[in-house]
């Protein structure tokens, strides 16, 4: 077994929660981890990128080789085609789709889901509207993770189990909405996956 992953997004989003979530879950299952340093933290709205490896066998290196990822898992659509050399040709990306505009020459909205949308694998997916119908607003980092979690290789359970230990300390309620969340997500990205392969 093994994943590499890019996590993009912006300052405040919540890459390092589905980090930690990923993680989590896969030293759980006594696989080995290695992550990048995470940019961008210190400036919320900056940009966020970190490599995160998992595999069964010894990871040599933190960080992943140009056309060797197999997932990016972005929180911000433009941010998600930052890292599109990354990707290997079987690679698949997954990313929210509304924007995050923090910059005065944002490209055209309809243009950055376009580039999204031509690649051979990737989901778009609304995860703010999702959220707030399933959860809340602050859980659409979660159901991004959702719609990326067929492509792990990590058992859904064991993602579940991961969510309900890290929000744990914030409460039952918190816990059953980011359940919530990434349920919800999942099934986005398996309805979609079923009707682009029927």
């Amino acid at each position: 077994m093994k994943r590499d992953i890019i996590l993009a997004g912006v300052g405040g989003q919540g890459i390092l929660t589905i980090a930690t979530i990923i993680g989590y879950a896969a030293v759980q299952r006594g696989l080995k981890l290695k992550q990048a340093e995470v940019h961008g933290m210190s400036q919320r709205g900056g940009d966020v990128q970190s490599h995160l490896r998992i595999s069964d066998a010894p990871i040599h290196s933190d960080l992943i080789p140009e056309g060797r990822a197999d997932l990016i898992i972005a929180i911000e659509p433009m941010e998600s085609l930052r890292y599109t050399s990354y990707l290997a040709p079987d690679g698949w990306l997954i990313t929210n789709k509304k924007p995050f505009v923090n910059i005065p020459d944002y490209p055209d909205h309809e243009t950055v889901w376009e580039r999204v949308e031509a690649l051979p694998r990737s989901i778009l997916i609304d995860g703010d509207t999702i959220a707030r119908k399933v959860a809340s607003a602050r859980s659409m980092n979660i159901v991004i993770l959702g719609a990326a979690s067929p492509f792990l290789q990590i058992a859904p359970e064991d993602l579940e189990n991961a969510i309900s230990t890290i929000f744990s300390r914030k409460g039952e309620a918190v816990v059953e909405q980011n359940l919530a969340a990434f349920r919800a997500g999942r099934q986005f990205a398996e309805e979609k996956n079923l009707a682009a392969t029927s």
